[in-house]
Formats: C-alpha cells, structure tokens, sequence
C-alpha cells in the first residue's frame, strides 16, 4: 500500500479543517445578518471573524461572508434558523441550533441523526433551558477576579474555563463564561474587550436547569451522539443538559 495510508489520513484532516471553516464562514454570514456588518457594533460578529482568523480563514472569505449576511453583496444570505428539540440517549435534553438554505433536506437528516434519541415536537423540552446570553473570554492575568469581573461587566453569573474545556484559552490565561441577559450580550462583550478580555464567544444560547445523573459508559454514548449532531454540516450549535 505504500504510503496510501498517510495521504488518506491527510485527506481526512483537510476534510475536518474544511467543515470547521464552513461553519466559522456560515457563523460570520449569520452573525452579520443578525446584528449588521460592524464589527464594532456587532459583538457576536466580532468574535467569530476573531476566531475565523485564528483558524487561517482568508480576508476574503470573511468578506464575502460578511456581505451575504448583511444583504451588501451580490450573494445576499437565503439561511433559515431553525430550532429542534430533542433527547440524546439516556433521556438528556438537547437543542440543536440549524442554519440551513433547504428546510425539507435538513429536517430528514435531522431524524436520521435523531434515531439513537428522540426528536421531539416543537416546545417539547425547551422549559427545561434558560435562554440566555453567553460570552466566553480569556484574560492573560491567571489570577483575574472572575467574579469581579462579571459584576462590573453587568453580567448575571459566571463560571471559570480552562483550556481543557475550551482550546481556544491559553493554558496560562484566565477563562470564563459569563452568562447574561440576552438584550447585555453586546454590552458585557464590549466592556470585556475594553478590560483586558478577548471574547472568543457572545451569542443567545441555551443552560440547562438540571443535568441527569450520568455513569461513564452513559456519557461517552451520549458525547458520541452530540458529535454526530456537531458534524452534520448545517449545526451550528448543539445544547445539552451535560456536564
């Protein structure tokens, strides 16, 4: 076979660094949709292009991306958000966040993921979230008051990262998420940035109430189905009530 394994190896890493790019590119065109071109204005656009950056998205890539959200270009963006509600084995709640150009090809797909689950009918487990804002950040001082933070930041609550939890926190570096209203997203955003903070993530997004009680074998069953959720193609987002 000579070194046929190798280029097969490579071919499947270029095919993951593919998806990953397609995602950051549909998360900037969304971004820029929703909250308008301005990276200054648009705290959730901000971090995603910061973070498409990081992952050697071309210039102009992130620009053409930018227009299709914000409607500038000649490829305006035709991307529908839809939300499905539904459990992981185990009876874990999930939301998974879709943002796709075709609804009647999506939502098959969707139950096909959804056979080791349940997908459930609209409204069926959202009560079981709070829908809120959520900002990610990182501040090279290790020994930040993080509580401090959250407070003058206006956030409601927060919780320490590390790398291991999120690799885009430097090893050496302080890491938080901060929860918050979802009108305060851009505000706390903002504020972090002007103290010290990058912001890796801000978006409305979904923190489950309570978590079931899950032993080792149950949790990896259940992080392998969340995984083939995360790599379906039109998945943004993928919020579970895990630990």
């Amino acid at each position: 076979m000579g070194r046929q394994w190798l280029h097969a190896k490579r071919a499947i890493v270029n095919e993951k660094k593919s998806k990953v790019a397609g995602k950051m590119t549909k998360e900037i065109t969304v971004a820029a949709k929703l909250g308008g071109p301005d990276l200054n204005a648009n705290a959730r656009l901000f971090a995603a292009v910061e973070k498409a950056k990081k992952a050697s998205v071309t210039r102009d890539v992130i620009e053409r991306a930018i227009a299709k959200g914000a409607g500038t270009g000649g490829d305006k963006s035709a991307l529908e958000h839809v939300v499905f509600e539904g459990y992981a084995p185990h009876k874990v709640p999930v939301i998974v966040e879709v943002y796709t150009d075709n609804h009647q090809r999506t939502a098959p797909e969707m139950r096909v993921l959804f056979k080791k689950g349940v997908l459930g009918n609209a409204g069926s487990n959202k009560f079981l979230f709070e829908h809120v804002g959520l900002v990610e950040a990182h501040h090279p001082d290790a020994a930040s008051d993080l509580e401090a933070a959250a407070i003058e930041a206006g956030a409601n609550d927060f919780e320490k990262l590390t790398h291991l939890q999120n690799d885009d926190i430097p090893e050496d570096h302080a890491g938080a998420r901060f929860v918050t209203e979802r009108t305060a997203v851009h505000a706390v955003s903002t504020w972090l940035k002007d103290h010290g903070w990058s912001v890796i993530t801000s978006e409305i997004g979904y923190v489950a109430k309570t978590f079931p009680e899950l032993d080792d074998t149950a949790r990896t069953e259940v992080g392998e189905f969340l995984q083939a959720l995360e790599e379906h193609d039109d998945v943004q987002r993928v919020w579970a009530a895990v630990k």
